[in-house]
């Protein structure tokens, strides 16, 4: 009788295996990492048998350290980067490393597809913009610059894609890494024969996209003695990381809205259909549950900001957190620079006395969609104070949130969110969350876990060990809810309007 899933997640960093009972608690976790390659100033490559040899180790390690049979587990299945480029030939070898998300060096391809499709009309097939981020165009970068690399490939996969091939040697992609490639039509769910045709790529090229529950295929006799898999373990596509995230936070109902602060952010809610801003500033992906979509604003730099801080104008409490630590007997209830930091922010009060910040450190995707906007800090006085300036970063990250979170409003009904990711730790960070967006943020027990609780269940489900979706109710478990402070609620709206204006007075600069 299946027992365990387990659930992999292929970051940017590194495959992060997790185990989980059936049942729905985390038992262990095992992180092997992986290096990125960055080059020529906006090129970032991997090697894919990277990924498979760490898939391997966690995997063994995983298994090893839970004493657990092989036999007992009923799924493997997957969460994973997106936006990739992996040209493998006919025996899945990799004719080259794998362009990742974080590369836009195919801006000329992008601009060669809207010479041929508008960017409207392009929005409306895929759910997205066309930009260099996307897998497409960086196929036609390749068969631009590597013509032998583009002639050699049979299939161009994804992260998970290329590790469910080397566990099953079935040449799959689902619905949600299909639409990563930029070339997928969310409301046929099937590839897009315009996009492919201004593209000027081979549709056979392109594997067959099929649901996130689809069972690919089992662990193969190989895969089983590298991995430590039992031979013919189920393994199941699972999906783009991005959208396990909305299963693992629960947001698997139209209206129910999540928002994930790490590195990056995003709000995601879930709706029955496409939801189509007419400026183009957010984007759907297809859900990984059948019939649903997930309406989605990223932002650039949220965590990213708030470690830059700590990293730059924090350096002192840097240094009071390793001596408090140092005093401690045993390390017992260890400081975070963090820490400090969140209560310097608290002696400011909402609205940072006016200081603004914005918080484009590596150019914005939604809503500005500007590669060249900067960071700035705005309305600095010579009364204002320290705990101003560190208050203003994170009031800075949930304004540009705060915006996102307007444009899906206008579209879906949105009553309260979940916060995840490792931002979401930060009690005055959630304060700010409830403050700006005048809503619940409802705090689950487990916050750095959705991808990996999204792909288990996915996994669960696709493996008939669950009935359906609402199995995220095993594992997902709300511990505190933050309620606005409606008394910010005129301090906030100031502080919105300022936002804005500060962006479009400095846009040109």
């Amino acid at each position: 009788m299946a027992e365990y899933i387990i659930a992999h997640d292929l970051g940017t960093s590194g495959d992060k295996a997790t185990l989980f009972s059936a049942e729905g608690r985390l038992l262990s976790s095992s992180v092997c990492s992986y290096d990125t390659h960055y080059f020529n100033g906006t090129w970032a490559e991997q090697n894919a048998d990277d990924w498979w040899e760490a898939v391997c180790r966690s995997t063994r390690q995983l298994l090893g350290e839970a004493g657990i049979r092989p036999e007992k587990v009923g799924a493997v299945s997957f969460s994973g980067q997106m936006m990739g480029c992996l040209c493998v030939d006919r025996t899945g070898r990799p004719l080259r490393p794998s362009i990742i998300w974080a590369d836009t060096r195919a801006l000329d391809q992008a601009a060669a597809i809207e010479r041929t499709i508008p960017q409207e009309e392009f929005y409306r097939i895929t759910g997205h913009r066309n930009t260099a981020s996307y897998g497409v165009q960086k196929l036609m970068w390749i068969r631009e610059h590597e013509p032998g690399v583009y002639a050699a490939t049979c299939k161009v996969l994804n992260a998970k894609d290329y590790i469910i091939y080397r566990l099953t040697g079935t040449f799959l992609t689902e619905y949600s890494d299909a639409n990563s490639m930029d070339c997928f039509d969310i409301n046929k769910l099937g590839w897009s024969q315009e996009l492919i045709c201004a593209a000027n790529i081979d549709a056979d090229k392109l594997p067959d996209a099929v649901p996130s529950t689809h069972i690919a295929g089992r662990v193969t006799d190989e895969a089983a003695s590298l991995t430590g898999l039992a031979a013919g373990t189920p393994v199941i596509m699972g999906a783009g990381d991005g959208v396990t995230a909305n299963v693992g936070a629960g947001s698997i109902r139209p209206g129910k809205t999540y928002c994930c602060l790490g590195t990056s952010a995003w709000i995601t809610t879930t709706s029955e259909k496409p939801l189509y801003d007419p400026q183009m500033r957010t984007v759907t992906w297809v859900h990984a549950v059948p019939g649903l979509y997930a309406p989605n604003g990223t932002m650039q730099t949220a965590g990213g900001a708030y470690s830059w801080l700590k990293n730059t104008i924090c350096l002192d409490e840097i240094e009071r957190a390793e001596r408090m630590n140092a005093e401690r007997p045993d390390g017992a209830g260890r400081v975070s620079p963090y820490d400090i930091i969140n209560s310097e922010i608290e002696q400011s009060p909402p609205g940072a006395n006016g200081v603004i910040f914005l918080p484009y450190l590596m150019g914005e995707r939604a809503p500005r969609w500007n590669p060249q906007a900067t960071g700035v800090f705005a309305g600095l006085r010579a009364e204002t104070t320290r705990a101003d300036i560190l208050r203003s970063v994170l009031e800075g990250v949930t304004l540009n949130l705060a915006l996102i979170l307007d444009i899906l409003r206008e579209s879906a009904d949105i009553e309260e969110i979940i916060a995840v990711g490792g931002g979401a730790k930060g009690r005055v960070w959630r304060r700010i969350m409830a403050d700006l967006f005048g809503t619940n943020i409802l705090v689950p027990d487990i916050l750095e876990e959705a991808g990996s609780m999204g792909a288990a269940v996915i996994g669960g489900v696709g493996a008939g060990m669950y009935d359906g979706f609402n199995a995220i109710d095993r594992f997902l478990h709300i511990r505190e809810v933050q309620e606005p402070d409606r008394s910010t609620g005129e301090v906030y709206a100031r502080a919105r309007e300022r936002f804005e204006a500060f962006y479009h007075a400095v846009e040109n600069l």
